[in-house]
């Protein structure tokens, strides 16, 4: 590899890993990896299909003529050498594509209509898990040089640490706005509560009782009842008059 695409490389992995941490999602940062892998490799097009979290896998991104159909008809039709890197997490070189009817006759069909002649996916590990794949496509027919893939092998590394740690961020964040939607939720109920008892000279759980029978009979969270009834929007029980 040429000092000037070490040099490259060097710049698309601190991209990658930046954008973990000023992005919002890593979409950003998966359009990157697979930019550079046709400015760096030995490629006239590349692909990213990940697992989302309903374990299906989705194309997170494209560069070059077609790669996106050919990555979709993959998906469709459930055969390809980009799924089957994805699902075995084993690395997939098909140095002539028109030799691999047989194993994949709707992948290879496509690919040598659209002008691919070569295909090598590499796999996104983790540790024992697989998240997806770097699909290289290749006007060309024959292997892909050693060194590039070695290259493009060390890039989708450090890509699915990338978005392995926002999707870590993503959970983490949605578990903190699950616990605080709780934690709201019970501070408006316990508010609510306190209202009903006072007005009502009733103890808690009578106050409850009347909240929680509301919200059954109108079909609404308990909370948002609770909310208006501190709100004054509604009114539960009889209010007892002072004496």
């Amino acid at each position: 590899m040429a000092v000037n695409r070490e040099g490259r490389l060097l710049r698309a992995i601190v991209t990658l890993v930046g954008n973990v941490t000023t992005a919002p999602d890593h979409e950003a940062g998966v359009q990157v990896l697979v930019d550079e892998s046709v400015a760096l490799f030995d490629a006239d097009a590349a692909g990213l299909l990940v697992f989302d979290p309903s374990s299906r896998l989705r194309i997170a991104a494209s560069a070059g003529h077609h790669s996106g159909l050919l990555e979709l008809l993959q998906l469709e039709t459930g055969e390809g050498p980009c799924i089957e890197a994805a699902r075995t997490g084993t690395a997939v070189s098909v140095p002539d594509i028109e030799l691999s009817e047989a194993r994949w006759p709707h992948f290879a069909r496509a690919a040598v209509d659209v002008g691919y002649s070569a295909v090598h996916s590499i796999p996104l590990r983790v540790q024992r898990s697989v998240i997806g794949s770097l699909n290289l496509f290749r006007c060309a027919a024959g292997p892909f040089d050693l060194d590039d893939v070695a290259a493009a092998r060390a890039l989708a590394d450090i890509a699915t640490i990338t978005i392995t740690r926002q999707r870590t961020l993503d959970d983490a964040a949605t578990t903190q706005a699950q616990l605080q939607a709780a934690l709201d939720s019970r501070v408006a109920v316990e508010q609510a509560k306190g209202w009903i008892a006072s007005r009502n000279r009733v103890d808690a759980d009578a106050a409850f009782a009347l909240l929680r029978d509301h919200a059954r009979a109108n079909g609404l969270p308990l909370a948002e009842v609770a909310l208006a009834v501190t709100a004054g929007r509604i009114t539960l029980g009889s209010p007892t008059p002072d004496r």
